[in-house]
C-alpha cells in the first residue's frame, strides 16, 4: 500500500470511529430516558404510601378561589361527601341541638419537643377557655408541663419520632381515652392548631352526638384509592382498589360518640394500630378508612378546619370568628402564618396570640 494510500486508509477509519462513538453516545443517551419506565425500581414504588401521608395538592392558585371569595377551599369532587347541615335542608329534628362545653374531650397530639415551642402558645390562648376538656398526647413525662396544663398532658408511651408507627400509636391512646370518658364528642387536634372554642361548640351544636357524625375537612381533591388488602378474591387476576375520604388531622376533626362507639370493635384496645399497620397508613387515614369503608359513613365536609397546607395569608381577619381551626408552618421567607394584625411579629410569629386578642380582646397580652 503506498504511503498516499496508507494516509487515506487512516482518515476513513478515524472518521468511522467518530461515527460510531457518536452513535453509541445517542444510544445511551436515549436508554437513559427509558430506564425509569421499562426497568423495575429497585426502590419503593413511586405510588407508594410515605410514612406520613401527603396532606394536600400545591398551594396553587387553581386549587383555591380569590382571597375576594373569602375562606378558601379545593375544588372538591363533593359527590361522595356529605354536606354540613347549614348548607342542606334541615328536617324539624335536625334543628341545633345544644351542646355544652362539658360535652368535649379535646386532645391534642404533641412531643416532647415540641413542648416548649408549641404549646406555650396554646396555654395561653384557646387553652385558658377548655381547660377541663383539652388533654395533651405526648410521647414523654415533663413535669414542668404537666403542672402548666393542671395534669392534663398524657404520656403515651409511644416512640418520639414522627413516623406511621409513633402517630397511630398516639391515636390509639387519644380514642381509648375518650371511649373511657363520659364525653359525647371526641375532637382530635394537631399542636399548631388554633382552636376557637365558640365556633367548635356552634357548630357541633348542630349535630346529635347519639347519630353517626364525622366532621373535618379533607386535604385532597378526590377520594383516596388504595388497593384492597383484605379482599382475597382477584379481579381479572388482580385486587381491586377501594375509595374513601377522609379528614386531614392537620385541621382537625371531631366525631360523634355513637359514631366512635361503632368504631370500637375494630379501634379500641389498641386495636386501631393493628389496621394502621395494616393497611400500612398514617392515623388520620386510617380514620377516615375505618368510618367510610368499613362502617360505611360518610365524611360531613365542614370548611372550617383549616390546616398548614392551606395558605393561611389568605384568610380574611373578618372571617376568623367564623373559622373552627387555624394553622401555622415554616420559617424564613417560607413562612405560613395568619394576616392577624396585632402584637409584634418577633413577640408573636405564629400570629396565634394577635387571632386570640381579635376574638378576645380583653386578654393582658393584648395591645390597648
Amino acid at each position: 500500500m503506498s504511503p498516499a494510500m496508507r494516509v487515506h486508509f487512516r482518515v476513513v477509519m478515524k472518521a468511522v470511529l467518530l461515527c460510531c462513538a457518536a452513535a453509541l453516545s445517542m444510544l445511551c443517551f436515549y436508554r437513559s430516558l427509558q430506564l425509569p419506565h421499562g426497568i423495575p425500581s429497585k426502590g419503593p414504588s413511586p405510588s407508594a404510601w410515605q410514612e406520613r401521608a401527603p396532606r394536600s395538592l400545591s398551594y396553587g392558585s387553581r386549587d383555591y378561589e380569590s382571597a375576594s371569595t373569602g375562606p378558601l377551599a379545593p375544588q372538591y369532587d363533593t359527590n361522595e361527601l356529605q354536606q354540613p347541615l347549614d348548607t342542606v335542608e334541615v328536617t324539624p329534628a335536625q334543628q341545633e341541638v345544644l351542646t355544652s362545653l362539658g360535652d368535649l374531650f379535646i386532645s391534642v397530639k404533641t412531643t416532647l419537643s415540641y413542648h416548649r415551642s408549641r404549646l406555650d402558645v396554646i396555654l395561653k390562648t384557646w387553652f385558658t377557655l377548655a381547660q377541663e376538656e383539652t388533654w395533651f398526647f405526648s410521647d414523654s413525662q415533663d413535669p414542668e408541663y404537666q403542672e402548666r396544663t393542671n395534669g392534663h398532658l398524657i404520656n403515651t408511651n409511644c416512640s418520639t419520632s414522627h413516623n406511621r408507627k409513633a402517630l397511630c400509636c398516639k391515636m390509639s391512646v387519644e380514642f381509648d381515652t375518650f371511649l373511657r370518658s363520659d364525653k359525647k364528642w371526641f375532637c382530635h387536634f394537631d399542636d399548631d392548631n388554633y382552636v376557637n372554642i365558640p365556633k367548635l361548640l356552634s357548630t357541633l351544636g348542630k349535630y346529635s352526638p347519639q347519630e353517626d357524625w364525622y366532621l373535618g375537612r379533607p386535604s385532597i381533591r378526590t377520594p383516596l384509592e388504595i388497593l384492597d388488602r383484605e379482599k382475597k378474591k382477584l379481579v381479572d387476576g388482580r385486587k381491586e382498589n377501594i375509595k374513601f375520604w377522609f379528614a386531614t388531622g392537620g385541621a382537625g376533626f371531631c366525631i360523634s360518640r355513637a359514631l366512635a362507639l361503632k368504631m370500637s370493635p375494630v379501634a379500641s384496645g389498641g386495636k386501631f394500630i393493628s389496621v394502621c399497620e395494616r393497611i400500612r397508613l398514617p392515623d388520620d387515614v386510617t380514620i377516615g378508612y375505618i368510618i367510610e369503608h368499613l362502617l360505611k359513613k360518610k365524611l360531613t365536609y365542614t370548611p372550617e378546619f383549616h390546616s398548614h397546607l392551606e395558605p393561611m395569608k389568605f384568610l380574611r381577619q373578618e372571617s376568623f370568628p367564623e373559622q373552627i381551626t387555624f394553622s401555622y408552618s415554616g420559617q424564613g421567607r417560607d413562612l405560613n402564618v395568619l394576616k392577624a394584625e396585632g402584637l409584634d411579629e418577633r413577640i408573636d410569629p405564629t400570629r396565634f396570640m394577635s387571632l386570640h386578642c381579635y376574638l378576645f380582646p380583653h386578654y393582658s397580652f393584648c395591645p390597648r
